[in-house]
């Protein structure tokens, strides 16, 4: 059966069917229209991927007010241990931007001296290892700085501190540098990569907490 031909669009405001040159204008019109639509809907869907991405990537990465999972409550830690301590625990307190990665009171090795550590990630993600030795003495000290020597003197918060700078020493690690005093009975040895500013602040806090 034969197809009937269409039937010519009249345009309204001439009453008289259109000229092939309004048609194809009428066209191309209809087709901007429908690729502008069509723009419009792929931009929208686009921003919705990308919102919902974005959400996602936020809830796996961890911020700033919710501590990493290696990270330790130090000040809890050494309160719990305190009555397993000879003598008062020197708890440090740092600023929050400072964070604990280990800590434990440490029972007599061969050398028989109990050690309360904490091990810091400072604001630079460097590292500061605190000490506290109770009724350690040189042979102790040596066992942990090794070979390494004093190298001048610095006295901070009222204590003087043996600095042992050895951070032009290839491989020194967490031997970079370090700073040992001793005081209310117990021998303090800080060590790590941190800078002479992130030593300074350590050895203050450690001032500032020494036990009665």
């Amino acid at each position: 059966m034969a197809r009937k031909p269409k039937a010519p669009v009249i345009v309204a405001e001439l009453g008289r069917p259109e000229t092939p040159e309004e048609k194809a204008a009428r066209l191309t019109e209809q087709s901007r229209k429908y690729r502008a639509r069509k723009t419009i809907n792929n931009l929208i869907l686009s921003l919705g991927v990308t919102v919902v991405a974005a959400f996602v990537i936020y809830l796996m990465v961890p911020h700033a007010d919710q501590a990493p999972n290696w990270q330790v409550d130090y000040v809890k830690i050494g309160e719990q241990a305190q009555s397993a301590a000879p003598s008062g625990l020197d708890i440090p307190i740092v600023p929050s931007s400072w964070r604990a990665n280990s800590a434990k009171l440490e029972g007599g090795g061969s050398d028989g001296v109990i050690v309360w550590r904490v091990g810091f990630i400072t604001p630079t993600n460097e590292f500061a290892g605190y000490r506290q030795g109770f009724d350690a003495n040189a042979a102790w000290v040596s066992s942990i700085l090794g070979s390494k020597t004093k190298t001048s003197t610095a006295t901070i918060a009222g204590l003087t501190w043996d600095i042992y700078d050895n951070r032009s020493v290839e491989g020194a690690k967490n031997l970079a540098y370090a700073m040992v005093t001793v005081a209310a009975g117990s021998t303090f040895v800080l060590n790590g990569t941190a800078t002479d500013a992130q030593f300074v602040e350590l050895a203050t806090a450690v001032a500032k907490s020494l036990p009665e």
